[in-house]
């Protein structure tokens, strides 16, 4: 009996039992809710294959998906004081922020890095949601301040791709001080004729949406994107009206002036080249037709006309 349940039904439950599936394989789409296996969402830049829902993704790639071959170099941004208002809720904001930095790959919500886009010089700022959300601080808005000052220095383009709550709660009045100056830094990069680009990412709300991330000389969206300052249900209960079921989207703001494109998140490298290239070149992508002058040509066919008529 022994011989049977020590060493028979193991080897027979090792053949029928079901081997665990390692987590992360597959993704469930939030829109459709079809499963997506991870290397087929991975090869389609993290878009759903069967809806098109644009997931988020990570600020590495995005950098690799925005540049040219996926090259680029990072930047040591500057240091700023950890949690200066000693801020507290139920939980030590110096303790969240050890957490969120453990979880991510930089010091903060954003990442600079520089490169070609199109064969343009280019500096990117890219946002991470999962970094707190995505909330603007006094790191989020040095960051910003250091990639307008390094395009102005390399008389590059500057892209800004926003992924944010808002400002963030824990630093209080400081965060919504990261307003003014980013914005001041945006136009200092404008006084210098470089271009500026916004890519409006999902979500784009709050102190976000209320300063750099609308100033763009183009505005561009992912498609599906929620860009907006405040909440829709804050907003229905302050006007006590329903609003459209796709308010606050990149499909709505488009329709309503608000955004210039809504670009796939394929061809983003490639609209941005064409867009850089089409403010940036010097001369004329082709060779210029000289066009006669119309009085001249008009005189010509007159005389043409009366000498056919004697």
């Amino acid at each position: 009996m022994s011989w049977l349940t020590e060493f028979v039904r193991p080897k027979i439950q090792k053949l029928v039992r079901r081997s665990e599936v390692p987590e992360h394989l597959w993704h469930k789409c939030p829109s459709c809710e079809q499963m997506i296996f991870h290397r087929d969402l991975a090869k389609n830049n993290h878009v759903c294959q069967h809806c098109g829902h644009h997931m988020r993704i990570s600020a590495r790639d995005r950098l690799e998906l925005m540049f040219d071959s996926g090259k680029y170099q990072t930047i040591e941004l500057p240091s700023v004081p950890v949690d200066p208002l000693r801020f507290r809720d139920q939980k030590k904001y110096i303790d969240r922020l050890k957490t969120a930095q453990a979880k991510a790959e930089f010091k903060d919500a954003l990442a600079v890095a520089h490169g070609t886009v199109g064969g343009h010089a280019t500096v990117i700022a890219v946002f991470d949601f999962s970094f707190m959300g995505g909330s603007m601080g006094t790191a989020v808005g040095e960051g910003i301040v250091s990639a307008a000052e390094l395009a102005i220095v390399q008389d590059a383009a500057l892209i800004i791709v926003p992924a944010s709550g808002g400002a963030r709660m824990q630093e209080g009045i400081l965060s919504l001080m990261q307003m003014a100056r980013t914005t001041a830094a945006i136009e200092k990069v404008k006084e210098k004729g470089l271009p500026y680009f916004v890519l409006l990412t999902d979500p784009t709300t709050g102190g976000v949406s209320a300063s750099f991330a609308m100033l763009g000389d183009i505005q561009i969206a992912e498609p599906g994107a929620q860009i907006g300052f405040a909440g829709r249900r804050v907003i229905e209960n302050t006007i006590r009206e329903k609003l459209p079921e796709n308010f606050q989207t990149a499909e709505y703001l488009l329709e309503h002036g608000m955004v210039d494109m809504v670009t796939p998140r394929s061809e983003l490298n490639a609209t941005f080249g064409r867009l850089i290239d089409m403010i940036r070149r010097p001369k004329p992508g082709a060779s210029v037709v000289p066009i006669k002058d119309g009085k001249k040509a008009d005189s010509k066919n007159k005389d043409a006309t009366a000498e056919k008529a004697d």
